[in-house]
């Protein structure tokens, strides 16, 4: 065989590797953003607005730390 056809094959087994990786990202990130749609759509359903819950998200990192330093507190660290 000449070493032309080898690399054409070692490039060609490259690409599908890339490519089957591109597709699992591809289904990751679609498969996430069905899912923030459709809690979304729960939540709005139980009457929280987008706003409500945009505000509560951007409060998310102060309560953490409100949260950890109750635990703190309580364990006497």
């Amino acid at each position: 065989m000449s070493t032309n056809l080898i690399f054409l094959i070692a490039q060609l087994i490259v690409v599908w590797l890339i490519f089957k990786a591109l597709l699992n990202v591809l289904n990751t990130v679609i498969s996430a953003a069905i899912a923030i749609f459709v809690i979304g759509i729960i939540l709005v359903f139980f009457g929280f607005s987008p706003e409500t819950l945009i505000q509560k998200i951007s409060n998310l990192p102060q309560m953490l730390q409100q949260l950890v330093n109750d635990v703190r507190k309580f364990f006497g660290w």
